[in-house]
């Protein structure tokens, strides 16, 4: 096992390591936040929730 180590700088393997898996899991965080299942921040139902806020208003008496 020393030997790999050998080949390749163990720093850079771990700095590219490291990016490699933040950029993986902002990636999944924002794949799972754009489904309407399991976004935690506006909830399975924002969606609906705005279409019956612009529903039209009662007609005002003139």
């Amino acid at each position: 096992m020393w030997r790999i180590w050998l080949l390749f700088d163990p720093r850079r393997i771990l700095v590219a390591m490291s990016v490699f898996l933040f950029a993986l899991a902002i990636l999944i965080h924002f794949i799972v936040l754009s489904t309407d299942r399991f976004n935690w921040l506006d909830g399975p139902a924002a969606g609906r929730m705005t279409a019956a806020q612009s529903a039209s208003l009662p007609a005002s008496k003139p």
